[in-house]
């Protein structure tokens, strides 16, 4: 394993910092996220054309730049420094991977290419956590399980009109899921439903356009407001299968999370590392008694607590970015948790120093501990990402035998 970055990787990083610290300011932060869409579509199409960032992980054949999700989570770490609202979470890290996966080559043609140029976005339609794997096995009832609730799914057309070699591409879907990121405004939603009633039930994804009829889509209020969340209800509504239907979806649910999760870890250590940042330039300005707070050996020893422990995430977030694109042990969730808690420390020691003003809108600093609460709720929590990892690793199955 080479721990050295590329001149592109290098290149990547500097460019992307440069336009975020020039386009995408606490008053830019503020304004996007008030606005309809929950982020700025200008700044969008800056980062799709002039860095290619919604391809940036997406093959060279289908209009994206051919990079691994190294890249994009080197990418997503820049994003994370300055809480930028944008579709990039839940169009290139959550839902393209499973197009390119598990799409015909028709639907991969027609839908990466609008996507890696920024003109498409697209959401994923599914609890986070469970259905990706990260805090436990997805095989559960997420989706509904045949029973009331969740999304089910039913064949538009009657089985006996269609040929007997070919899947249903038609369907009509009904039912309800929250906390889909970017869903209010996604131009296409990736949604997961169950099909085959009670007995036969098994969880396939279906294509839905943004503007279906019968599909209703509700901005919900969220913790984090710099991540846009939605209710979407699909009242009989059309979609079309992704894939052949044959194709284990649960388990390319699960690979898709663990890389997700690598990438999360990196956006999570980029705003850990600048929470820590402004942290350390407030203590250095801030006096009390005659001198700068951050003069105090408590003071001191609290954020090299701090530093210790975001530099400690860094590096496994790095690993697992680096193990995801090398096909190599699943360590996102580990990588997560471990980030998550760095920021939720960093963004906590940080109001704490900031004192008062550090709890009020006007100051950033909150921004920085709603994010790592609202990504625990989403994706969390610590613990569970923890337990799952141990319970995958059969970490405690030798010491149950021995007791």
């Amino acid at each position: 394993m080479d721990v050295d970055f590329t001149p592109e990787q290098g290149e990547i990083r500097r460019t992307l910092r440069e336009l975020l610290r020039r386009r995408c300011g606490p008053g830019e932060v503020r304004a996007a996220v008030d606005s309809p869409a929950g982020h700025d579509p200008a700044l969008w199409t800056a980062l799709a054309e002039h860095l290619g960032l919604p391809g940036l992980a997406l093959p060279e054949a289908y209009g994206g730049v051919g990079c691994s999700p190294t890249e994009l989570a080197l990418a997503c770490e820049e994003t994370g420094r300055v809480l930028a609202p944008s579709p990039l979470l839940a169009t290139a890290v959550l839902t393209a991977p499973l197009l390119l996966a598990l799409g015909t080559e028709a639907q991969r043609a027609d839908l990466l290419p609008r996507i890696a140029s920024g003109a498409l976005t697209a959401g994923l339609a599914v609890p986070p956590g469970t259905a990706l794997g990260l805090t436990g096995d997805n095989t559960g009832d997420w989706a509904g399980g045949g029973r009331a609730g969740g999304v089910q799914a039913r064949p538009a057309a009657p089985a006996a009109r269609l040929p007997a070699a070919a899947p249903e591409r038609s369907w009509r879907l009904y039912g309800q899921v929250d906390q889909v990121l970017d869903g209010h405004s996604a131009g296409l939603l990736l949604v997961a439903a169950h099909t085959g009633g009670f007995a036969r039930s098994r969880t396939l994804l279906f294509l839905v356009a943004g503007d279906a009829p019968g599909l209703v889509r509700t901005r919900q209020t969220a913790l984090d407001a710099t991540r846009p969340q939605a209710r979407i209800q699909l009242r009989d509504v059309e979609a079309e299968l992704l894939g052949d239907g044959k194709t284990d979806v649960l388990l390319a649910l699960a690979r898709t999370g663990d890389t997700a999760a690598a990438v999360l870890a990196c956006e999570a250590v980029g705003a850990a590392d600048q929470a820590l940042a402004r942290t350390v330039e407030h203590v250095r300005q801030r006096e009390q008694f005659g001198r700068a707070i951050g003069s105090f050996q408590s003071v001191k020893h609290r954020l090299a607590d701090v530093y210790v422990q975001v530099q400690a995430a860094r590096s496994a977030a790095y690993y697992a970015a680096w193990a995801a694109a090398a096909h190599e042990e699943r360590v996102g969730g580990l990588a997560l948790a471990q980030a998550l808690e760095a920021l939720r420390t960093a963004a906590a020691e940080g109001i704490q120093l900031h004192g008062g003003i550090g709890f009020t809108w006007e100051h950033e600093a909150h921004l920085y501990f709603k994010r790592a609460a609202g990504d625990e709720l989403l994706f969390g929590p610590v613990h569970r990402l923890r337990a799952h990892a141990a319970d995958a690793a059969h970490l405690f199955e030798d010491a149950e035998v021995s007791v």
